[in-house]
C-alpha cells in the first residue's frame, strides 16, 4: 500500500462552512429539548448544553472568524462572518423561545417554577429580602462612572448590571451610569424553602432577579431610571509564543491570569435594555451592533444547571430525569478477582464506554501502582479533570519509587489550569513531566506499564498498554461514547514505548510498525487506505467505507472520500458535529451519506472501517484519538491503531457502527445544502439498544 497522496479529484465539491456546521449541530442538540420522550429536566439540560456550546463557539470559532474578517482584503471572510452572525442570532432566539415557551411552562405543570418578583408571594418576597441582605448585598460594590471611576474590568461571561440613575450623588454631582459586578461565588439559582411554596411545588429564584428586585437599595438617595443585566463573551485563546518561552508551564500560568479579560466578541443584554444603555456598552467594548444579542430571559442559561441539580422529582407524576444507568463490568472478558496482567497475557480486552465501566482502566493503573514488579508507568494527560483518581494514582506511583513519566498537555483548551496544577503536583514527587511538543498538542490517549516478570529463561521486562478514543476522565467516561483497548501485544506495546521515547527525547525515529501517529503518517496513510478502496471500486470489487468521527473538515481527506465515492465505493459517515462534506450531490457525492446521532450520551468514539475486496483479508478497522480535521492530522500528536482480531473487529462493527447506521430515533441526515433532517422520532435508538444489550449482560 502506497503512502503517496493521490491527486485531488477532477470534479471538486464545494465544501460546507465549518462554523455554520457547528451551529447546525447545536440546532440538533436544541431539538432534544423539544422531544416529548425526553424527561423534562433533561430537556432543560439540553438547553443549557447549547448555551455552553455557544459560549465556546464565540470564544474560539467566532473569534477566529472575526479576526479573519478584519484582515486587509478579506471581503469573502467578512461576508461569511455576516452570515454566521445572522445564523447565530437566529439560533439563540430559537433557544430562548424553547426555554420560555416549551420547557419552563412544562416544568411548571409539575410544580417546578422560576418565580420573578411580580409572581412571588409575600412570604417569598420577605425571604428573598432577607437573603439579599444577608448573602448578596455585602458582596456587591456598585461603581458610579466618572473621570475618577472608570468603567470596571468585566470578566469573561460574568453577570453584571448597568444602571442609569437620576438625581445627584453624595457629592452633588450628576453621574448617571453605574456598574454592578456580580461575584461568581454567589449561586445563580436559589431554591426557596418548602414553607414558602404551595404544597407539592418547588419554587426557585434567579440571582439576577433577586438583585433586580433590590437594585434601588444599592443607590440610596438616587432614582433608578433604567437598568439591564449584561454579559460579555471574550476571545479566550491563550496567546503564548512557544518558540520564545523557556518554560511553557510558567508562560501559560501567566497567560491564565489575563484570559478572562481578552478582546470582547459578544455582548448579551436582556431584550428590555434601553437603547442608550446597550449602545454605551457596545462603545465601551468596541463592538459593532451585530455583536449585540438581546435575549428574552437570563443572560446565562448555562447556570440553570443549578436548578436541575437542586430539583427533585415530584411524588406524583412523571420522572423528570433519565433513569440512572449503571455501566457493566466486562465479567466474561475481565474477571474482577484475577490479575489484570495475567488476563492481558492471554488476550486483548476491548471496553465500550459508557455501556461498560471505566473502572477496569482505573483498576489497571491501581494494580500497576501497587505491584512491586512494576518498574515504570507512562501516561498522556489531556482532559482528566480537577479531581482525578488516575492522577492521584500516578502521584502515589512516584512516591513508591516507580519511574513515572507524564506527558501533560498544558494547552488543552479550558483545562489548562487543572493540567498545570497536576503537572506541578507530579513534579513535586519526582515524576518526569514533559509538556508535549512545541507547536503540537498531545491529544493521543496512551497509558503504558512496564513490569519485570519471571520466565523459564530468567527475568524479562514486559509491557502492557491502554489506548483509548477518549480522555482519562472517569466522569466523562459515564457520559461520552468511547472505546478503550488493553493489550500486552509486543508489537503494540513496543510502538507505544517508542512514542513516549520520541515525545521525551525529540529524537527522529522510524514510524511505528503497528500504530499510526500524527503528524507523521496518520494523514497520508488514511488517504492511502481510502485510495485502496477507490481502486477496488474501479475494479468492480466490493468497496465500502464507514467512518465515525466528531468532525470532518480536512480538505484532503474529503477529496479522497469524494474520489472513492465517484469510483463507486459505498460510503457512510457518522459525524456528530461539524461536517464540511456535502453528500448527495448527483455526479459528485451521490454515493456518500452523512448522518449525525444526538442522544443521551455524547458520541465521541473515532472509528474507521474499510473494505476493498471479498476475502476476510480485504478489510481493516482502526480506532483513533483523532477527528478528521487539519489540526488533528497536522498540528497534534494523535494515534490510530488497528483491531486485528476478527472477533473483536466484528464486535466493534456490531456495537459501534451498525446500530448507528440503523438508528431511526436519534439520527439526522445531512442534506447537500448543509441542513439536517431528522430520520424519525419513534424508531430504534442505537444508544438505548446498547444500554439494553449491556444491561442484559
Amino acid at each position: 500500500m502506497s503512502d503517496v497522496i493521490p491527486s485531488a479529484p477532477a470534479l471538486r465539491v464545494p465544501l460546507l462552512n465549518r462554523e455554520r456546521s457547528i451551529l447546525e449541530f447545536n440546532r440538533r442538540v436544541l431539538a432534544q429539548a423539544l422531544r416529548a420522550d425526553v424527561p423534562l429536566l433533561e430537556r432543560l439540560r439540553y438547553v443549557t448544553i447549547v448555551s455552553s456550546n455557544l459560549d465556546e463557539f464565540f470564544e474560539v470559532r467566532f473569534a477566529d472568524a472575526l479576526e479573519a474578517a478584519r484582515m486587509p482584503g478579506a471581503g469573502d471572510a467578512l461576508r461569511e462572518l455576516t452570515v454566521i452572525s445572522v445564523e447565530a442570532h437566529a439560533l439563540i432566539d430559537e433557544q430562548y423561545a424553547v426555554f420560555n415557551e416549551q420547557v419552563m411552562p412544562s416544568l411548571g405543570l409539575h410544580g417546578i417554577r422560576v418565580v420573578n418578583h411580580a409572581e412571588r408571594t409575600q412570604a417569598q418576597r420577605e425571604w428573598v429580602a432577607r437573603f439579599f441582605e444577608r448573602e448578596v448585598r455585602p458582596l456587591l460594590v456598585p461603581v458610579g462612572l466618572d473621570p475618577a471611576h472608570p468603567f470596571p474590568q468585566v470578566a469573561n461571561k460574568s453577570l453584571n448590571f448597568i444602571v442609569q440613575l437620576g438625581g445627584r450623588n453624595a457629592f452633588g454631582r450628576e453621574n448617571t451610569i453605574a456598574i454592578v459586578k456580580v461575584p461568581r461565588v454567589l449561586p445563580r439559582v436559589i431554591k426557596l424553602p418548602e414553607n414558602c411554596c404551595p404544597k407539592g411545588e418547588q419554587h426557585f429564584v434567579l440571582l439576577s432577579s433577586v438583585i433586580r428586585a433590590h437594585l434601588a437599595e444599592l443607590f440610596p438617595g438616587r432614582i433608578v431610571e433604567s437598568f439591564s443585566q449584561f454579559r460579555v463573551t471574550r476571545d479566550s485563546e491563550l496567546e503564548v509564543d512557544e518558540d520564545d518561552v523557556r518554560n511553557l508551564r510558567q508562560a501559560l500560568r501567566r497567560g491564565l491570569t489575563t484570559r478572562h479579560y481578552g478582546r470582547a466578541i459578544r455582548l448579551e443584554v436582556v431584550n428590555t435594555c434601553p437603547e442608550a444603555l446597550w449602545r454605551l456598552l457596545l462603545a465601551q467594548f468596541d463592538l459593532p451592533e451585530a455583536a449585540l444579542h438581546r435575549v428574552n430571559g437570563p443572560v446565562n442559561l448555562v447556570r440553570l444547571n443549578e436548578l436541575i441539580d437542586q430539583a427533585t422529582d415530584p411524588q406524583h407524576g412523571p420522572v423528570l430525569r433519565f433513569a440512572p444507568y449503571e455501566a457493566s463490568w466486562p465479567l466474561g472478558r475481565l474477571p474482577r478477582t484475577s490479575s489484570m496482567f495475567e488476563r492481558l497475557r492471554e488476550n486483548d480486552v476491548l471496553l465500550h464506554h459508557p455501556f461498560e465501566s471505566f473502572e477496569p482502566v482505573v483498576a489497571f493503573l491501581r494494580e500497576a501502582v501497587q505491584d512491586p514488579d512494576v518498574l515504570a508507568i507512562k501516561q498522556t494527560i489531556y482532559r482528566t479533570g480537577e479531581k482525578s483518581v488516575l492522577m492521584d494514582l500516578l502521584i502515589e506511583a512516584a512516591r513508591r519509587g516507580k519511574e513515572v513519566m507524564a506527558v501533560v498537555e498544558l494547552k488543552a483548551r479550558f483545562d489548562e489550569e487543572a493540567n498545570i496544577n497536576w503537572a506541578e503536583r507530579l513534579e513535586a514527587v519526582g515524576a518526569q513531566v514533559v509538556y508535549g511538543i512545541v507547536g503540537l498538542k498531545t491529544h493521543a490517549k496512551l497509558l503504558l506499564v512496564t513490569r519485570r516478570e519471571a520466565t523459564p529463561r530468567g527475568p524479562r521486562l514486559r509491557r502492557y498498554v491502554h489506548l483509548s478514543t477518549g480522555n482519562y476522565n472517569p466522569k466523562t467516561a459515564r457520559l461520552y461514547t468511547d472505546v478503550g483497548y488493553l493489550s500486552a501485544d509486543d508489537g503494540i506495546t513496543s510502538d507505544a514505548d517508542q512514542i513516549f521515547q520520541q515525545i521525551a527525547s525529540l529524537t527522529r525515529m522510524k514510524p511505528p510498525r503497528h500504530l499510526m501517529t500524527a503528524p507523521f503518517v496518520l494523514h497520508k496513510r488514511l488517504i492511502a487506505h481510502i485510495a485502496q478502496v477507490r481502486d477496488a471500486a474501479r475494479a468492480g470489487k466490493p468497496a465500502r467505507i464507514v467512518v465515525k468521527v466528531n468532525a470532518l473538515t480536512d480538505g484532503a481527506l474529503i477529496d479522497a472520500l469524494v474520489e472513492a465515492g465517484q469510483a463507486g465505493a459505498s460510503i457512510d459517515l457518522i459525524v456528530r458535529g461539524a461536517c464540511s462534506l456535502p453528500p448527495g450531490i448527483e455526479g459528485l457525492t451521490n454515493n456518500i451519506r452523512v448522518r449525525s446521532v444526538v442522544g443521551r450520551f455524547l458520541e465521541h468514539s473515532r472509528i474507521v472501517y474499510l473494505r476493498w475486496g471479498e476475502s476476510d483479508d480485504d478489510e481493516a478497522l482502526f480506532l483513533s484519538s483523532a477527528d478528521w480535521m487539519v489540526r488533528n492530522m497536522l498540528r497534534r500528536i494523535e494515534l490510530a491503531w488497528p483491531i486485528r482480531d476478527p472477533a473483536m473487529r466484528q464486535r466493534v462493527i456490531d456495537e459501534c457502527l451498525v446500530p448507528y447506521l440503523h438508528d431511526t430515533r436519534d439520527a439526522w441526515l445531512l442534506q447537500s445544502n448543509g441542513k439536517y433532517e431528522r430520520i424519525g422520532s419513534d424508531g430504534v435508538s442505537a444508544q438505548q439498544a446498547l444500554m439494553a444489550r449491556f444491561r442484559s449482560k
